[in-house]
């Protein structure tokens, strides 16, 4: 078993990292935008297989080895969107984006509106988030430049904190955010109480979470999921595809067991779980450069002898075959 970090924030800051081993592609990279009908356009980053000579590119600050803007290579090739944590970017797990891309996937990962790095006036309204990622399927299958070389029946979704719970919530999983007042009063010092209490607002619910469910997607990979504890069995029924969960043993934002715990004791079929020992919650992001430790050290430390580039090795190689796995060709 294995842990995995969590996260909240995360400025478009993350950074390069090598990524060693034989890869079947080069990762080829876009930036664009999906048309979002209740709101501005997503900007979103492409991650896909292609055989252009990658160079090293630098985006704020994280630097990458892409081929930017390099033709697609392969057809057919599975989709995986990607959710990030409160206050992150389309960037924040751009590591494990490269990763399955070298592995054949096309991997579309969006800011959310209103609550990324730059913006975070909507953070607390959790439920603009799925609809967000349906957006992003939609522009991929049938806007993207790129689009004829997906195979619609093979579309995966990861998701980090916020954006684990996302990815719940966007595969059928129903909260009941009855339960956040009086966790809160009970735990505040818990992440999403803080945040709760930072807006002073008092419902995060929209009236309606029935219609998140995007029944395209077919697996997904989730990571120290957020607002775990509002997610009973009757609420993760409709959850009827297979799941990867990741707990980071040592998260102190989203303690055991109120969140990752809860989501496996709740879905209706055992997930492939990991618990990564020693780990805290931002250890799921990518180890971050000198600059990036300077802007945020809260999220480049990870505790005496956790080791996050080796982790992180081996995180994306389960992710990757856990894609691989199920969401095979028919």
């Amino acid at each position: 078993m294995k842990s995995l970090k969590l996260t909240v924030l995360s400025a478009m800051a993350t950074l390069a990292i090598a990524l060693s081993g034989a890869c079947v592609h080069a990762a080829g990279f876009q930036h664009g935008f999906a048309v979002d009908p209740n709101g501005k356009p997503l900007e979103i980053g492409i991650w896909y297989p292609s055989q252009a000579a990658p160079k090293s590119v630098a985006m704020g600050a994280t630097t990458m080895s892409v081929a930017f803007n390099g033709a697609v290579e392969g057809r057919a090739l599975p989709l995986v969107v990607m959710s990030h944590g409160t206050g992150g970017s389309y960037l924040e797990h751009y590591d494990t984006a490269i990763a399955l891309a070298d592995a054949g996937y096309v991997v579309a990962a969006v800011s959310h509106t209103g609550d990324n790095y730059a913006d975070q006036s909507r953070s607390i309204y959790i439920m603009d988030r799925p609809k967000q990622m349906s957006r992003v399927i939609d522009h991929m299958l049938s806007s993207w430049d790129g689009r004829a070389a997906i195979d619609a029946t093979r579309i995966g979704m990861f998701g980090f904190s916020a954006g684990g719970f996302t990815t719940l919530a966007s595969i059928g999983g129903r909260a009941d955010f009855s339960k956040v007042g009086p966790m809160c009063r009970e735990h505040p010092e818990d992440f999403a109480c803080q945040l709760k209490a930072k807006t002073a607002q008092a419902d995060i619910a929209l009236p309606d979470t029935s219609l998140a469910q995007d029944r395209r997607i077919k697996a997904a990979v989730v990571a120290a999921p957020a607002l775990g504890f509002t997610l009973s069995p009757d609420g993760l029924k409709d959850v009827k595809i297979p799941v990867q969960l990741w707990r980071a043993e040592d998260d102190v934002l989203l303690p055991h067991p109120r969140y990752a715990e809860a989501v496996r004791q709740a879905l209706p079929e055992v997930p492939d779980y990991h618990v990564v020992r020693k780990a805290g919650h931002f250890d799921f992001l990518p180890p971050c450069s000198a600059a990036l430790a300077n802007i945020a050290p809260a999220i480049c430390k990870s505790d005496p002898g956790f080791d996050r580039a080796a982790f992180h090795q081996t995180f994306n190689t389960a992710v990757v075959d856990f894609f691989g796995k199920n969401l095979k060709r028919n």
